[in-house]
């Protein structure tokens, strides 16, 4: 069991399948008190079913006052709600702005309602789900990765910012994970993601372990340390090899 987590009010948005479902699983065995948020209220509901939790269906953004009503404090709040949008620098104004909205502001505002409580009592654990887009890209997907990107650099913005009162942040960034947002992805998912796919428990597994270590980057798939590297130390052979990437995908499409 870990410590930092039993008793814990904690929320996880996105919560009704996939990774969000994973998580509050894996804090509910571990004592945690648990909020499930979802668009859809029958899968928030099953999930909170399964777990003994509470089901607070609706918008991720605006549930932080009844979480608070549901479990007296939330001392642990995974933003994982997210949409993977497709697209190029084409796509329609209105994938860029619920993209940006979901992935980036959903956070913000979480942020914004939580942190004025968690800076006077000196703690708090905010969990971003960010994705290995956040860190790298993702062909086919710009309206994505470019949030995703956003999402990373919250994340990072608000751990260096406030760790010393006592906030805990950590960025889960895997690539492929087996859920019906990689099943979406089409067939450039098929070709970068699907290889190395892992389930979401790996992704609860990794978090809990970097809990447990007080990491702030999480990674379910290490390899994914070594691009990141490589990125930062030769961007242009690492650009280079990502076209290469491309020019395979539309090549086969």
């Amino acid at each position: 069991m870990v410590e930092a987590v039993q008793g814990a009010g904690v929320v996880v948005t996105g919560a009704g399948g996939g990774i969000g479902a994973a998580l509050a699983r894996r804090f509910a065995a571990e004592g945690a008190r648990v909020v499930v948020n979802d668009l859809d209220a029958g899968k928030a509901q099953a999930v909170a079913d399964e777990i003994g939790g509470t089901a607070l269906p609706g918008d991720a953004s605006a549930i932080v006052e009844a979480a608070l009503d549901a479990l007296g404090t939330v001392d642990v709040y995974c933003a994982n709600a997210g949409v993977g949008s497709g697209g190029s620098e084409a796509a329609e104004e209105s994938v860029w702005e619920l993209a940006w909205d979901v992935n980036v502001m959903a956070h913000v505002r979480a942020a914004r309602a939580l942190l004025p409580g968690w800076l006077e009592r000196g703690s708090g654990r905010f969990v971003s789900t960010v994705s290995a887009a956040g860190l790298l890209t993702m062909i086919g997907a710009a309206p994505y990765s470019v949030t995703k990107h956003g999402a990373y650099a919250f994340a990072e913005w608000l751990s260096l910012t406030y760790r010393h009162r006592g906030i805990k942040v950590h960025a889960i960034c895997p690539q492929g994970v087996r859920t019906d947002m990689l099943s979406a992805t089409g067939s450039a998912g098929d070709l970068v993601l699907k290889p190395t796919a892992i389930d979401p428990d790996d992704v609860a597994d990794a978090l809990f372990k970097g809990i447990e270590e007080d990491r702030f980057l999480i990674l379910p798939h290490p390899e994914v340390a070594g691009y990141y590297q490589a990125r930062a130390t030769d961007p242009d052979r690492w650009l280079t090899n990502m076209n290469h990437l491309q020019r395979k995908w539309e090549e086969s499409l």
